[in-house]
């Protein structure tokens, strides 16, 4: 008797989505992300392009005050940086000392911080590294105005640091009020932000590579320049690119421990648009050129900031 073939199984015809329903998933994932940047996207326009594209508008307009009739747009205000006042190049001095108080304090600050970030994250014991950290950015859980305000009381005539000269017998000194005291002042104010990203880059040195620069005879000082320098170089581009962008705007610093002879960028600015002055198209001119410079200032610690430095 003939056996009949045996019968091949049936292939499951899985179930046809409606085309529906995947065109639907797909609008969900392109709306997602717009809904989620939505309010900071919304925040960012209203309070940080449209006030800069407002000051743009005005930097355009020579000679713009409140009340005035405004001008033709044009380049007078930025040509006004460069005008001789008295033979002298009044305002490109006061940008010039405001980029060089940012390039000292920034110089000043990665001296002072290196030294303390590389104790802590090599030399230090594990067990007491959070704790120094804290206790290092202690300052900053305070305002940098009160900060300024006890310089102040320290650097005054009457100060402390006056008052234990004289009882050392020391002569005393007058720093306040001087481009000394702008000085103290920033890198005061900004070396905790050097010394927490320094560390984080000093964190993950790679200890092996100094043991082996040592085995092939190389000096400490040697070990330090070939080997340390290279690998912290990122985070030292971080940080002092921060320091640099941060302290050319700061504005609190200078104006109550610099005087009148330490004038700035920012304080300048503060005179044109809230002065005596109230030249707000040559104030926002300015503005321009401050945003401008932090720009760059940015831009270059994006391309050569250390990217793997999550932490600062």
């Amino acid at each position: 008797m003939a056996t009949s073939a045996p019968l091949s199984p049936t292939p499951e015809v899985e179930p046809q989505r409606p085309a529906s329903k995947g065109l639907k998933q797909r609008l969900m994932g392109l709306i997602q992300p717009f809904v989620l940047l939505g309010p900071p996207g919304l925040w960012l326009l209203l309070l940080l392009v449209v006030p800069t594209l407002m000051i743009l508008e005005l930097s355009l307009i020579p000679g713009f005050r409140p009340g005035s009739q405004p001008a033709p747009y044009g380049l007078g205000n930025y040509v006004k940086i460069f005008e001789l006042i008295d033979g002298q190049a009044i305002y490109l001095w006061v940008i010039g000392r405001s980029v060089f108080f940012a390039i000292a304090s920034t110089l000043l600050c990665l001296v002072l911080g290196f030294p303390v970030a590389y104790w802590i994250a090599v030399m230090a014991p594990a067990r007491w590294r959070n704790l120094l950290l804290v206790s290092f950015v202690l300052p900053l859980w305070t305002s940098s105005l009160l900060r300024s305000y006890a310089w102040i009381t320290i650097l005054r005539p009457t100060g402390v640091l006056n008052s234990l000269l004289s009882t050392l017998r020391l002569p005393t000194l007058d720093i306040l009020n001087t481009q000394t005291a702008v000085m103290i002042g920033l890198a005061y104010n900004f070396l905790p932000y050097m010394v927490l990203i320094l560390y984080a880059s000093l964190e993950r040195l790679d200890k092996r590579l100094l043991e082996a620069a040592a085995d092939l005879g190389a000096t400490p000082q040697q070990g330090f320049w070939k080997v340390t320098v290279p690998q912290t170089l990122p985070g030292i581009a971080a940080a002092c690119l921060l320091v640099f962008i941060t302290s050319l705007g700061d504005f609190v610093v200078p104006e109550l421990l610099g005087g009148a002879s330490s004038m700035t960028m920012a304080r300048l600015i503060y005179n044109q648009f809230l002065g005596a002055t109230r030249n707000w198209g040559f104030g926002s001119a300015l503005s321009m050129v401050l945003i401008g410079a932090m720009g760059l200032g940015i831009g270059l610690l994006l391309k050569y900031g250390d990217r793997k430095l999550e932490n600062y």
